[in-house]
């Protein structure tokens, strides 16, 4: 089972590696006044990444929410 895990890891960087070499053309993202040009692959990591982030936040957010909704009142 271990040379499955390792087979399937090895695969799933070769996916990212190509990925990122094929999507290398720049791309430019603008906010209000601020611009900032970097390549589209990295553009989709980083907005992957914000959205994890993002997403635990809110995750942790709702659960702490109906925890304390659960929760007797003193």
């Amino acid at each position: 089972m271990r040379y499955v895990y390792i087979a399937v890891i090895a695969v799933l960087v070769a996916v990212v590696v190509l990925f990122q070499v094929q999507n290398f053309e720049t791309a430019t993202v603008t906010l209000f006044s601020m611009s900032l040009t970097m390549p589209v692959s990295i553009l989709v990591f980083a907005v992957y990444a914000m959205g994890v982030l993002t997403g635990g936040s809110l995750l942790a957010l709702i659960r702490h929410l109906v925890h304390g909704a659960k929760a007797r009142p003193y």
